[in-house]
């Protein structure tokens, strides 16, 4: 039986060989057209992000800093230069604190030739963001994605006015994810990329091939660190930079939540040893004597496991909780201690730390 089918499937083989060899019309019909077409024709085959920089680069604002003179208070002279990012139909742009943090007025140029003064919403220097706001009709508005996520590998387009040359676009990619080294504390998370990021071009758009805003430009590396390197450039991820203005536009001021503890993530090693369950909690490293964590009985070597019932992951994680919590809020913290869990109440304060 398994002999007259193997028979049975190479006639079948060889009559089908046969009718492609003697109709050739066969053969273009069996094959997309693309892949038929001669090698030489894919030569007019064309790469371009311009459908992407179309959409995101009329929202990407320059900025100009002006400062009164010390000799006459009359006169003012442009000291700061940099970009910004129209965010909203109502005129908000979001820039770099560093940008205007020592502006007594700022002016905002348009890629369509608008110049309008710019009020200053609010400043929050721990994210070096600011919030500005124009008044205008028709204003660009960046196309937005909240959905999102920045990933190793993306392709990525800096959009700013570097040198105040006019606005220019640079390509590359995002080449690390939540990069806190740079961060004079180790509180802030940016994306790396190898855009070219220079003078003028902090505050702009940082873009992905769909030309949705994926983070603010705020820095290079030698910028950060003063050495000489190419290829080293940082964004603040806009979903931080979008929360932060959220929080200037209702308070006019970044409130944060405060415990007042200092701790590392625990190892791999550790977690199993206590129990996988406990991976992702953090050990207290110490207690700020006057903090709400002390009061609530907090001491070092404590393992934090879950902030108001909330599982945490890492270091980082506690923060972005308890900095998300309002000021008198009374939540639980259950905490491992000598192999017992515990739960602490504490209420929180609000964190005034620059």
């Amino acid at each position: 039986m398994l002999n007259f089918i193997l028979r049975s499937v190479g006639l079948g083989l060889a009559t089908a060989a046969l009718l492609l060899l003697a109709v050739p019309s066969l053969r273009t019909n069996l094959l997309p057209e693309n892949i038929t077409k001669p090698i030489s024709d894919l030569t007019s085959l064309q790469l371009s992000f311009n459908e992407a920089v179309r959409k995101a680069a009329p929202a990407v604002v320059n900025i100009y800093s002006r400062k009164y003179t010390e000799e006459d208070r009359s006169k003012l002279l442009t000291q700061g230069l940099g970009s910004g990012v129209i965010v909203s139909e109502k005129g908000y742009i979001i820039t770099n604190y560093h940008v205007v943090a020592q502006a007594d007025q700022i002016i905002v140029a348009l890629q369509d030739g608008r110049v309008a003064a710019a009020q200053l919403v609010g400043k929050d220097r721990r994210t070096d963001i600011a919030i500005l706001r124009v008044e205008g009709s028709n204003l660009p508005v960046i196309p937005l994605n909240q959905d999102y996520k920045a990933k190793v590998g993306d392709v990525v387009l800096a959009i700013g006015n570097p040198y105040n040359l006019g606005q220019t676009t640079t390509f590359g990619i995002i080449s690390a994810t939540g990069r806190s080294s740079i961060s004079a504390d180790g509180r802030q998370a940016f994306i790396q990329t190898d855009a070219a990021i220079n003078e003028g071009n902090s505050g702009g758009a940082l873009v992905n091939t769909q030309g949705e805003l994926v983070g603010i430009n705020t820095a290079s590396f030698q910028q950060a660190t003063d050495l000489e390197t190419y290829g080293i450039s940082f964004a603040i991820p806009y979903s931080l930079a979008d929360l932060i203005m959220e929080k200037i536009i209702a308070d006019g001021r970044v409130i944060r939540g405060y415990i007042g503890v200092d701790g590392q993530d625990i190892t791999s090693v550790t977690a199993r040893l206590l129990g996988n369950e406990h991976l992702g909690g953090i050990v207290v490293l110490g207690v700020d004597p006057n903090g709400p964590a002390a009061e609530a009985g907090f001491q070092v070597q404590d393992i934090i496991l879950k902030i108001d019932g909330q599982k945490i992951n890492g270091r980082h994680s506690v923060m972005e909780i308890v900095t998300e919590l309002r000021p008198g809020t009374k939540v639980d913290v259950l905490v491992l201690r000598k192999g017992e869990e515990l739960n602490l109440p504490v209420t929180i304060a609000e964190d005034t730390r620059e």
